[in-house]
């Protein structure tokens, strides 16, 4: 079983298969890399080297309690990524992934190719002066009164036994796993990470590909948008997406 042991301690599985352009790709909470099974499997046929981790707290990585922050998990992303001394990676992230990935990327540009991003969680839910695009607190107090169980859906994970345990039985994975099975996923819904990391995507240039619920009002030139309404066409395209740049 191939792992890495962080600065901190923490033993990240990972799972490594074929040679060629490179492919990464950080799961949703609270999965694992087995859930990208399906996806590595295609790009390893199309001659792409893929590879997949266990976030820490998942799967067969530590089942630590600490270091549960975008900080630590794009850490963690850049200690595999150093230790297998992948260039001209493409970066896929799903859901708590997507930050992740969105997070590693502003910060390590230089090893990145390309990243798609598939309805990941957002920064900041609430619009402010400094997230203008976010929902406002009326929208939120609406769904709250409207939906009992709100709260526990939008809880943050909470660490029982030092692993991970998903609020409200997982009921933000149930709401999207019928949209995103054919392409092998399961996860949240969520939002578009756009903040000062995701506008750095624009900046220096790197194509990017974001799948979310709906539609956003910034533009960046190096940036494509889907909103996910028909399973097929956002497999194909996201596919296309890669494999156009080879």
């Amino acid at each position: 079983m191939s792992s890495i042991t962080t600065k901190d301690g923490v033993e990240i599985f990972y799972k490594d298969w074929g040679k060629g352009q490179p492919i990464v790709f950080s799961h949703g909470w609270p999965l694992s890399a087995d859930d990208w099974d399906a996806q590595m499997m295609f790009f390893l046929q199309h001659g792409y080297r893929v590879i997949a981790h266990d976030r820490r707290g998942h799967g067969r990585s530590s089942q630590t309690n600490d270091g549960h922050d975008m900080d630590h998990y794009a850490d963690d992303l850049a200690a595999l990524t150093a230790h297998l001394d992948l260039k001209d990676a493409v970066h896929v992230g799903h859901s708590t992934g997507g930050g992740e990935v969105v997070h590693y990327v502003a910060r390590h540009e230089k090893r990145v190719a390309k990243a798609v991003i598939i309805s990941a969680v957002p920064p900041l839910l609430v619009k402010t002066a400094a997230n203008p695009g976010g929902l406002p607190k009326t929208v939120l107090d609406e769904l709250k009164a409207q939906h009992p169980t709100f709260d526990a859906v939008m809880e943050p994970p909470r660490i029982m036994d030092g692993a991970l345990e998903t609020a409200a039985d997982s009921a933000p994975a149930r709401l999207a796993s019928a949209l995103l099975a054919e392409m092998g996923l399961d996860g949240t819904p969520g939002g578009v990470p756009f903040g000062s990391d995701a506008s750095k995507l624009s900046r220096e240039g790197i194509p990017s590909l974001i799948f979310g619920p709906g539609s956003i009002d910034q533009a960046h030139a190096a940036v494509e948008f889907v909103e996910i309404a028909e399973v097929e066409r956002a497999l194909t395209f996201y596919r296309n997406f890669i494999l156009r740049f080879a």
